[in-house]
């Protein structure tokens, strides 16, 4: 990451948003879960946007401002089944997030946005048809995500326009988590 963010500050001059958006998933019960398949969840969906954090984080603390935002999931906020690893990788980045929040401000905003169900090519691959439209039906709008309606919150978070919002973990669920 260090080599990485050099890179940035090379090329751009450094970074005035960080979205950290990584994000693996093991579709798997609690119980049959190996110690490679959780440590490697964590590590890419918890420890990949901590260390990506932390770099923008010094260089944005230095210019004197930046935004981050971080891409946990409503899996952070509610326990889904077969998902424990993913589960609990996002509600640790809902807890980096308000940390970060707390301890950047003034100069760093920080906030967690929470995605639903968004039609990617993750969730493609992990349902099939008959699974994606049982998800339909349990979410009130009906539907899964489209993924520009999701970076539409991304955009408006790194913008001017919420220059009051720190610490916030939005979802953008459709309504299922209600």
């Amino acid at each position: 990451m260090e080599r990485a963010f050099a890179r940035v500050d090379a090329l751009l001059g450094g970074v005035d948003v960080l979205v950290a958006n990584a994000g693996i998933s093991v579709r798997r019960p609690f119980l049959e879960i190996g110690e490679q398949d959780w440590r490697r969840v964590l590590d890419v969906n918890l420890t990949g946007a901590f260390h990506c954090a932390q770099q923008a984080a010094r260089r944005m603390v230095t210019a004197g401002g930046g935004v981050i935002l971080m891409t946990a999931s409503t899996n952070g906020l509610v326990g889904h089944r077969l998902y424990a690893g993913y589960n609990a990788s996002k509600a640790g980045v809902i807890l980096l997030a308000r940390t970060m929040a707390r301890e950047l401000a003034p100069a760093v905003r920080v906030n967690a946005v929470c995605p639903g169900y968004v039609l990617t090519p993750m969730q493609e691959a992990e349902y099939t048809p008959e699974m994606l439209a049982d998800v339909d039906a349990g979410i009130p709008l009906g539907r899964h995500a489209r993924p520009e309606e999701v970076a539409a919150l991304f955009a408006f978070l790194a913008s001017d326009e919420s220059a009051y919002m720190t610490g916030a973990t939005i979802a953008v669920d459709g309504g299922e988590t209600a």
